[in-house]
């Protein structure tokens, strides 16, 4: 057992003898490191599978403490399994159907794709967009053709190096949000026919892409906490010619998993390997709860094989569409597709964020975003626990706004769906995140809007029609 697990074990030990009482503190990582003479990246990855258990809770300022409802927590769901062989993808007619009721605001939003537009700073994003029209150089819409605005790609190259990633700033193209960076990197990549490696499930955004461009899905085992899972990754690469790998690696949607330091570092070796390019769709990594960011796969990449795509649609100004690439040796290639894509992204959106980030407030609000997300996390959880089938297992992410939860084998997610939607209710039935609709009995639930009276009513008539069925 490794010395994390250790940790990890005599820790909850103590909480399930009740030693550890809820509402008490832990141990601050500072003190465990020095009693136990542990390095902070173990004490850490002990305390994060302790917080993936629901046993304790980071709270803000106030370190670790034992979880009040830790034992009404469902279980996490299991590691999925995936079709051995590649897939011809044809998803696009599910998911339309499914977001098309998602559209209608008159529903419950457990099933949006996107966190509460309450919980960001619009009014002063208008300000500043207001002013940005107002005085906008004429020139700026040719000088701000591909690669786009240089105030704002020199303001992400400087939260990259904050992230301990170096990304010069012409190496970065603006797009039209995050799906259009993501799109244009595949592209860059693959030809259609191609087989490219995804998560299992993976983000119904991936799939469509490679339904569009002609592409087949191999479709890769996923862990709800840690992510791709490696083993099962090597001996597909061995087996397959893949030639492009898409992952998230931070909050995937929709499990919520996020990659442990080693694994990333792994996954870059063994993609470079095989100079194999890796497509990074990173657009929730902002969102992590508790003290440590993770660092993109970026970070370990020294050949310009990880194509990083971000947005600033779930962390900042959802509406906007500003969304970038830093594809590494690609990026000239990138640039040119977007310029023959859509030629150019909103010259005075680029300009009003980027002064928003010089302003200096966007930490100040990310620190609100976070602990508004984890809070409703906390309550959606205990939720579940309370009104869904005791079979139920859900996942518990470090960030994001997504749960994935795995129903009893009877019920049917889709028709699941229907039943809420008529309710007035709109969840992600599971088979809308796989090539060959797996995951029949799961959905995804979103946790991105302020709790309310509402909400916890909708939660209760899911788990009671789950329960039913």
């Amino acid at each position: 057992m490794t010395l994390y697990r250790e940790l990890a074990a005599e820790v909850a030990g103590m909480i399930e003898s009740g030693i550890l009482r809820p509402g008490e503190k832990i141990p601050s990582v500072r003190n465990m490191c020095k009693r136990r003479k542990l390095s902070q990246s173990t004490v850490l990855q002990a305390y994060h599978e302790l917080e993936d258990r629901g046993q304790i809770e980071a709270r803000p300022r106030s370190g670790y403490v034992v979880s009040a409802y830790w034992k009404d927590m469902p279980r996490e769901p299991a590691m999925s399994r995936s079709p051995r062989a590649a897939t011809t993808v044809a998803v696009a007619d599910l998911v339309f159907d499914i977001l098309d009721a998602t559209r209608n605001r008159a529903l419950v939003p457990l099933g949006s794709a996107f966190p509460s537009p309450l919980l960001f700073p619009l009014p002063r994003l208008a300000q500043l967009l207001g002013g940005v029209a107002r005085h906008l150089d004429p020139w700026a819409t040719v000088t701000d053709l591909p690669p786009g605005s240089w105030e704002l790609r020199r303001q992400i190259a400087r939260r990259y190096l904050m992230a301990g990633v170096q990304v010069p700033v012409e190496d970065i193209v603006i797009t039209s949000g995050a799906m259009e960076a993501l799109n244009l990197c595949l592209q860059a990549v693959t030809q259609p026919g191609d087989i490219v490696a995804v998560e299992s499930p993976a983000f119904y955004g991936a799939l469509q892409a490679l339904e569009r461009r002609g592409l087949r899905a191999l479709e890769v085992p996923t862990h709800p906490r840690d992510g791709v899972e490696l083993d099962s990754l090597e001996r597909m690469l061995r087996k397959h010619d893949v030639k492009a790998c898409w992952f998230m690696s931070s909050f995937q949607n929709p499990l919520g998993g996020s990659m442990p330091e080693e694994n990333r570092q792994r996954l870059v070796t063994l993609l470079k390997a095989r100079d194999i390019p890796l497509i990074e769709d990173d657009v929730y990594s902002e969102l992590y709860f508790g003290g440590e960011p993770p660092r993109p796969l970026k970070a370990q990449d020294r050949s310009g094989l990880v194509l990083h795509c971000g947005s600033f649609s779930k962390c900042l100004a959802p509406g906007y569409r500003i969304g970038w690439a830093a594809p590494g040796r690609y990026a000239r290639q990138v640039e040119r597709l977007k310029f023959t894509a859509s030629i150019s992204t909103t010259v005075a959106a680029q300009e009003a964020l980027a002064r928003y980030l010089g302003e200096g407030g966007y930490e100040y609000h990310l620190r609100r975003l976070r602990q508004a997300l984890q809070t409703q996390q906390n309550q959606m959880l205990q939720a579940i626990g309370r009104h869904f089938p005791t079979q139920t297992r859900v996942s518990r992410p470090r960030g994001g706004y997504f749960l994935w939860l795995e129903l009893p084998a009877a019920v049917d997610a889709l028709e699941l769906n229907r039943r809420a939607a008529a309710q007035g209710i709109s969840i992600a039935p599971g088979p809308m995140f796989s090539a060959k609709r797996q995951f029949t009995n799961c959905i995804r639930l979103n946790y991105g809007h302020p709790w309310s009276q509402q909400i916890e009513d909708a939660v209760a008539a899911v788990g009671r029609l789950a329960a039913a069925m």
